[in-house]
C-alpha cells in the first residue's frame, strides 16, 4: 500500500535534487581539498595540483604544529576564552531573560528598550576600544570576554522562549515555597535544557571564531588566539609564526600544507561537537519564537 501512494517524482524533483547536489559538492570539494593537502605527505606533495585523495598519507604538518609553542599557546588561550566565556554568556543570558519575564520588575520596559536599541545601534569600533583601554583590559583575554557577555537578540530569543513554559508550574513551586532563585534553578532551566544547548553551541562557536576582537585588543603574539595564528599563516603567509624546534627542519615542509593543517586544526574541535548539539538547534530556537 505504502508502494501505491509513495509520490511519483517529476522532472521538477530531480532538477531539484541535482541542484541540491550541485551546491553541497561546491561547499564540500574545498573542504575536502583543504584535508587532502594537509595529509599530503611533503616529499610528494605538488603545489597547483588538485588532488582530493593524497599521494601518499602523513601527519607530519599536524606533527609540526602540535610541536610548536605558538600553536600550543594559541590553543590554550582559544580554549580558556571558548570555555569561561561560553558559561558566562549562558549564565548572563538566561538570568537575564529570566528577569525580564517579569512584568513586576522595576525598570522592566526600559531595560527591554536598550536591549532592542542595540540591535539597531552601535557604538562603533573606536568608542568600544577606547572603553576596553580605559578598563585596562588590553591584552587581556578579559576585553574579549566581558565584551560578548550577551546580546539582543539572543535576550528576546531566550526570554520568548521562557513565555512559552506552563507558569501553573512556576506558580506551584512558589506555593510549595522556592523563591524566585530557586524556581529559575529548579524548574525554568531543567525546562529549558534545549535552549541551553543550542545557545551553548551559538556562543562557544562565536567565541572559538573570534577573531576581529582579537585582532584589535591584543597585541601580545603570546596571548594570540587560533583564528590569528591561522590568519598569519593562511593569508600573511608566514609559516615561522608558529615558531621553531630544536631538530626540525621546516624547510622540508611546504608552507601549503602547514597552513592547510592549521585550518583543519581551527575547525576540528566545532565539527566534533557540532553533531552532538544539532538536535537541539530547531527545538530550542523555534520554541523561543511561539511567543514575541
Amino acid at each position: 500500500m505504502s508502494l501505491l501512494t509513495q509520490k511519483r517524482l517529476t522532472i521538477g524533483d530531480w532538477i531539484n535534487y541535482f541542484l541540491l547536489l550541485l551546491i553541497a559538492l561546491t561547499f564540500l570539494l574545498p573542504f575536502l581539498y583543504v584535508i587532502s593537502i594537509s595529509l599530503s605527505d611533503p616529499k610528494t606533495f605538488i603545489p597547483l595540483e588538485f588532488r582530493l585523495i593524497p599521494a601518499k598519507l602523513s601527519l607530519a604538518s599536524y606533527h609540526y604544529l602540535l610541536s610548536t609553542d605558538s600553536f600550543l599557546n594559541s590553543l590554550k588561550s582559544t580554549v580558556f576564552i571558548t570555555v569561561v566565556g561560553t558559561v558566562l554568556n549562558v549564565v548572563i543570558t538566561f538570568s537575564m531573560a529570566y528577569g525580564l519575564t517579569k512584568k513586576t520588575m522595576p525598570g522592566r520596559n526600559f531595560i527591554l528598550t536598550l536591549v532592542v536599541f542595540t540591535m539597531v545601534f552601535n557604538a562603533g569600533i573606536v568608542p568600544n576600544y577606547l572603553l576596553v583601554k580605559d578598563m585596562g583590559l588590553l591584552d587581556s583575554y578579559w576585553a574579549l570576554i566581558l565584551t560578548a557577555l550577551t546580546n539582543a537578540w539572543s535576550l528576546i530569543v531566550v526570554k520568548s522562549f521562557m513565555e512559552s513554559l506552563p507558569p501553573e508550574l512556576a506558580d506551584a513551586a512558589k506555593i510549595d515555597g522556592c523563591t524566585d532563585i530557586g524556581v529559575f534553578i529548579r524548574i525554568i532551566i531543567p525546562l529549558s535544557m534545549p535552549a541551553v544547548a543550542a545557545f551553548t553551541l551559538f556562543f562557544a562557536v562565536a567565541h572559538w571564531n573570534s577573531y576581529f576582537n582579537a585582532l584589535i585588543y591584543l597585541s601580545d603574539p603570546s596571548k594570540w588566539t587560533l583564528q590569528l595564528l591561522v590568519k598569519t599563516l593562511v593569508i600573511d603567509s608566514d609559516s615561522t609564526g608558529v615558531g621553531q624546534i630544536a631538530g626540525t627542519d621546516q624547510t622540508a615542509l611546504p608552507q601549503e600544507t602547514l597552513r592547510m593543517a592549521s585550518v583543519v586544526l581551527a575547525l576540528l574541535p566545532i565539527l566534533v561537537v557540532y553533531p552532538f548539539l544539532q538536535k537541539y538547534f530547531v527545538k530550542g530556537v523555534m520554541l523561543g519564537s511561539i511567543k514575541g
